[in-house]
């Protein structure tokens, strides 16, 4: 009877403890839970790199990654739709009030990679460079020979908040999504595709090399000089439309959003931002002996 009592003693003690265990773990954790995040279809390469690396390294984690379109992602993360976010351009103040207001944190941007904006003509085009005051003046033209992949986009965004104005002003062209601006533009013989450098960067990616040996990516020039949209002048941030992508996020803690977010800034996710073909913010320099 005595042996009996203590085994329903010990019972109830275990449930209550596994309870209490499951009541933690309701709660995410860097290793452990699920989140969304959303990223622009023009970051959507790096997006997938870096959360399938963090899941197989923390298997009882879930991203799922949704591509919406960069300002929609912003309202969600608002409205607690997302947990995280993936941006480029700069919060304007209206923005970042309502973040404020709806989140009670301040934006903290964390910087993670170098990525571009790049203008592409076909494969057999004359035209091999286009200057700032050039495409300021087809964004003006009825002609429209400028395609952005969308509205909303985040290439459209970078580019009107690069040349001081508002999307809504620009005038130009849709094709839907930068890889069919890629796959369409030889139908289009005398108009520029504008597209994230990400689209076509895995230097090791069969669908990205057949992207990239389809089109001639333009250099683009300006007071200072004419520059390529390549690692090294990404690295400098001489290529005019440089632009530095970073994570949002609206978790208060130190949950599953934030760890992703560490991990993507530190050396193992640098690493991902390399092997996509982008220059990693934080450089993590190796130092090598030789005797």
């Amino acid at each position: 009877m005595k042996n009996s009592l203590t085994l329903i003693i010990l019972s109830i003690l275990l449930v209550a403890v596994s309870c209490k265990k499951k009541a933690k773990r309701l709660v995410d954790n860097p290793q452990f839970g699920e989140i969304t995040m959303s990223a622009d279809e023009s970051f959507k390469s790096v997006a997938e790199a870096l959360t399938d690396r963090y899941m197989a390294l923390n298997p009882e984690t879930k991203i799922n990654l949704v591509i919406k379109k960069e300002d929609l992602g912003f309202l969600d993360l608002l409205e607690g739709k997302v947990r995280v976010i993936m941006m480029s351009r700069d919060l304007s103040e209206q923005e970042r009030d309502a973040y404020k207001k709806k989140i009670d944190m301040d934006p903290l941007p964390a910087k993670f990679a170098a990525d571009a904006v790049v203008f592409v003509v076909p494969k057999n085009a004359d035209r091999t460079s286009i200057s700032l005051e050039e495409l300021k003046a087809e964004l003006q033209s009825e002609n429209k020979r400028i395609i952005f992949d969308g509205t909303n986009s985040s290439n459209l965004n970078f580019v009107a908040q690069k040349l001081g104005t508002a999307p809504a002003k620009l005038k130009f062209s849709v094709i839907s999504g930068n890889k069919n601006v890629v796959q369409q533009l030889n139908q289009h013989p005398d108009k520029i595709g504008v597209i994230s450098l990400n689209t076509i960067s895995r230097p090791y990616d069969k669908a990205s090399e057949e992207l990239r040996n389809s089109i001639k990516i333009l250099s683009v020039s300006d007071s200072k000089g004419s520059f390529e949209p390549s690692i090294p002048n990404l690295r400098n941030m001489s290529y005019p439309f440089t632009r530095v992508l970073y994570f949002l996020t609206n978790e208060a803690y130190y949950g599953l959003g934030n760890g992703l977010i560490r991990f993507s800034c530190m050396q193992l996710g640098q690493i991902v931002v390399a092997k996509e073909g982008l220059q990693p913010y934080n450089i993590f320099e190796r130092e090598v002996q030789m005797k």
